[in-house]
């Protein structure tokens, strides 16, 4: 069963969203990107090259051209597919939430994670993200 996560018009790119693994019941950080295509993509913000390091530094992913940059480590990833082209991860992918864009929404379809909040503190205690959000 899909879960609204909001309207696509509340959404933005490059958001930070926070999940439940069902199976574990962590709070996993994840990153809406939108792609070349103007596609969604949601990815769980952590790099390939160390599993436990994020992707950003609590201020969003840096961005060049189609790929998300780690700001750790350097190494580049393709957002709409995820695969790591450059750095010390090449060919690794991130691991991606399964979403289903319909009707002006965006739904959560991974039955392995559940929506805890679309606004994520970063390690500095400021919002990553703003702006309301419009659950049904």
């Amino acid at each position: 069963m899909s879960k609204r996560i909001d309207k696509l018009s509340n959404l933005s790119d490059n958001q930070l969203i926070l999940l439940r693994d069902t199976n574990t019941g962590e709070e996993k950080e994840a990153i809406l990107i939108k792609d070349e295509n103007d596609d969604y993509q949601l990815w769980l913000n952590y790099c390939q090259h160390i599993t436990t390091v994020k992707l950003d530094k609590g201020d969003g992913l840096t961005e060049r051209g189609d790929e998300i940059v780690c700001e750790n480590h350097g190494a580049m990833f393709k957002k709409s597919t995820g695969r790591c082209t450059y750095g010390p991860c090449e060919g690794a992918v991130l691991p991606s939430v399964d979403t289903i864009s319909e009707g002006g929404a965006l739904y959560l379809s991974d039955e392995q994670y559940e929506l805890e909040s679309l606004d994520v503190q970063n390690d500095d205690d400021m919002n990553s993200t703003s702006g309301e959000s419009d659950y049904s």
